[in-house]
């Protein structure tokens, strides 16, 4: 640091991992221009996915693409499901075991009830910590409980669209003790996993491994194709058709923008 408080970089490490995404799009009749990365952030020890039950409501298809991104990064990934006090009929139970099953892991919580607070605060000790999720989902909240001397701003649910309303307006960085840091992220409405190509997806879907080697093809999308190992798992039940779907709605998007 000089004495006028400006400073010089003198080297710059090599990242040992990040999160990236496509750049928004742009909103606009006529736009095909080109999505660039987006990196939100790096260096992360602990990788927190945050969905909700309700307001806004659980979005499987969401999760699986950020579970892409996340998978494409190699990087340690937790799911939380948020506002479990609004779960009155069990509804969040069968989505709780898929992504078990599959070999993630899971936690629900509340800031209401206090489920899971004190668990999920035990996993983030000295490690650097990035909450990632739509809007609304309960990401500040779920940072205030846990060290109230953040005070970091929370939202409410918009009734016109029942979508999050953006709190967080820019990634922050916080050490909340000398070893642990927090990286919370503004609420997002879309996410791009970026320069993922469609004959790697099935990579980062991570129960599809144990069927794709059985393929007829080893360039099978795993989408059309005879002989596909992956496919006649989905009809025997080894890999759920929420999944398979979600698979294919990405796969799709990939196709499209290679078009552009």
């Amino acid at each position: 640091m000089n004495r006028d408080g400006s400073g010089v970089i003198n080297k710059i490490d090599k990242r040992k991992n990040y999160l990236s995404r496509k750049t928004p799009r742009i909103r606009g009749a006529g736009y095909k221009g080109e999505r660039l990365e987006q990196i939100v952030a790096s260096n992360i020890d602990n990788f927190f996915i945050v969905s909700s039950v309700a307001e806004p409501p659980f979005n499987y298809k969401t999760l699986d693409r950020i579970l892409v991104a996340g998978e494409s990064s190699c990087l340690n990934i937790n799911i939380i499901i948020n506002k479990i006090d609004l779960d009155n009929d069990n509804f969040i139970g069968f989505w709780t075991k898929l992504y078990k099953r599959i070999g993630y892991k899971v936690l629900t919580t509340s800031v209401i009830s206090n489920e899971g607070i004190d668990k999920l605060k035990k996993q983030l000790e000295g490690r650097k910590n990035l909450f990632f999720g739509q809007s609304g989902v309960g990401k500040s909240s779920l940072l205030n409980k846990m060290f109230p001397e953040l005070k970091l701003r929370t939202g409410k649910i918009s009734g016109f669209t029942d979508r999050g309303i953006h709190t967080t307006v820019t990634s922050v960085m916080i050490k909340v003790d000398p070893a642990t840091y927090i990286i919370d992220t503004p609420g997002i409405r879309e996410i791009a996993p970026f320069g993922i190509m469609k004959q790697d997806l099935t990579y980062y879907f991570i129960e599809f491994s144990g069927f794709q080697k059985n393929c007829k093809f080893n360039t099978c999308t795993h989408s059309h194709e005879p002989g596909c190992a992956v496919c006649e798992a989905v009809k025997n039940g080894d890999i759920t058709t929420e999944r398979y779907e979600s698979y294919l709605r990405i796969l799709e998007t990939i196709e499209e923008d290679s078009l552009l």
